[in-house]
C-alpha cells in the first residue's frame, strides 16, 4: 500500500486505512491487480493502483500482466479492452454503472452503414467505445496515437469515430482527409474558450494545457494539447510555477501531488462515469468476484484484432 501523506488530509487517511488494508488482503489472496485510469479519486489512484495511465498505456499494461485478476478503476469499454488483452484472464469492473457518454453515442450498426456510403474507406475508432464497434473496425486508437494510427493506414482517407473533436484536432496534424462522427465526451465538450480567457486575465502568466477531445476554441486557446498522459509530460517537464489542465478535474489532484512546485489551477468538470468508481467498491469487487466483464467470442475476436493493431504501431 503506498503512503497517502501530502495527498489526503491525515484525517481522511485514517477513515480509510482499514478499507485500504482489507483491498491489499484480497489483491495478495486473489493474485489480482488493479489498474486506474487518471481520471480515478486520489484515494484510488495513489492508495490501491498498481497500474496508472491514461487509455494506451491501460490496454498495454493489461495486455502484459501476469496477474489473474485484473480490476478496472476506469470505465466499462477500458474493460472491456483489458479483456480483450486477456481473455483467459477474469476482468472485472467494481460498477456496471460506470459507463461512457462517447462510447454510447456509436453502435456497430452506424458502423456498417459508414461503410456502405463510403466503401473501402478504412476505420478508426477510438478506444473510447464498445467491443462491438471496435469489431466493427480496422483499427483503434487513443488520444496518445491517433495522428499515428491514421498515418499507419497509408490511405489518403479515412472514418474516424466517435469524437467529433479529437478528430478535428487529427485532421488538423495531418494531410489525410477524416470523415467524423458528431460523438463528445461530456467533460470536454462544457469547457469554452471564454474560460480559459477568463483564467489567463485572473492569473497573469498561466499555462493552459488541454485534451484534445475539447472544443477547437478551447485548444486555439491553449499552450499545449495532448493526451492525459502527454500533458502530464509536459507539466513535470516544464515545471510552470502555475498551470490549468483543461481536462477531467481529479487528474489535477493526482498531478498535483507528485508535482508540489507546481500550483494548479483546477476547473472542475467531474466524470460522473468514472466516480461511480470507489474504494468499497473495489473492495466489494475483490471480495465477491464481481462484476464479470465477458465479451461474445465471435465479437471478441474481431475487436482483438482491431487493438493489437493498435498497440502494433509506433509512435
Amino acid at each position: 500500500m503506498r503512503s497517502l501523506a501530502g495527498v489526503l488530509p491525515d484525517v481522511e487517511i485514517a477513515v480509510i486505512e482499514p478499507l485500504l488494508e482489507q483491498i491489499e488482503a484480497l489483491k495478495a489472496s486473489r493474485r489480482a491487480v488493479i489498474l486506474a485510469h487518471n481520471y480515478m479519486t486520489p484515494d484510488i489512484y495513489h492508495g490501491v493502483a498498481d497500474l496508472r495511465g491514461d487509455s494506451l498505456a491501460l490496454a498495454q499494461m493489461a495486455a502484459k500482466t501476469d496477474a489473474e485478476v485484473i480490476v478496472m478503476a476506469g470505465v466499462h469499454f477500458m474493460a472491456e479492452t483489458a479483456k480483450l488483452a486477456n481473455p483467459a484472464k477474469m476482468v472485472l469492473i467494481p460498477d456496471l454503472r460506470a459507463g461512457c457518454s462517447l462510447a454510447e453515442s456509436i453502435t456497430g450498426a452506424d458502423i456498417r452503414l459508414l461503410r456502405q456510403r463510403y466503401p473501402g474507406v478504412p476505420v478508426v475508432t477510438y478506444v473510447n467505445t464498445s467491443a462491438e464497434v471496435k469489431a466493427e473496425s480496422d483499427i483503434c486508437c487513443t488520444s496518445s496515437n491517433a495522428v499515428a494510427v491514421v498515418e499507419s493506414l497509408g490511405t489518403g482517407r479515412v472514418i474516424f469515430l466517435p469524437d467529433q473533436y479529437l478528430g478535428r484536432w487529427v485532421a488538423s496534424q495531418t494531410e489525410v482527409d477524416l470523415i467524423l462522427w458528431q460523438g463528445s465526451c461530456i467533460v470536454h465538450e462544457r469547457f469554452t474558450g471564454d474560460e480559459l480567457r477568463a483564467y489567463r486575465k485572473d492569473h497573469p502568466g498561466i499555462k493552459i494545457i488541454a485534451h484534445p477531445e475539447c472544443p477547437p476554441d478551447v485548444l486555439a486557446e491553449s499552450d499545449f494539447v495532448g493526451s492525459t498522459t502527454g500533458m502530464i509530460s509536459w507539466v513535470e517537464r516544464n515545471r510552470p510555477r502555475r498551470v490549468v489542465m483543461v481536462t477531467e478535474c481529479s487528474m489535477s489532484d493526482n498531478v498535483a501531488a507528485e508535482l508540489p512546485d507546481v500550483e494548479f489551477v483546477r476547473p472542475c468538470n467531474l466524470c460522473p462515469h468514472m466516480k461511480r468508481i470507489t474504494l468499497q467498491g473495489i473492495a466489494d469487487s475483490l471480495r465477491y468476484l464481481r462484476h464479470e466483464v465477458t465479451i461474445n467470442p465471435a465479437i471478441a475476436e474481431r475487436a482483438r484484432r482491431a487493438v493489437t493493431r493498435m498497440l502494433e504501431v509506433r509512435t
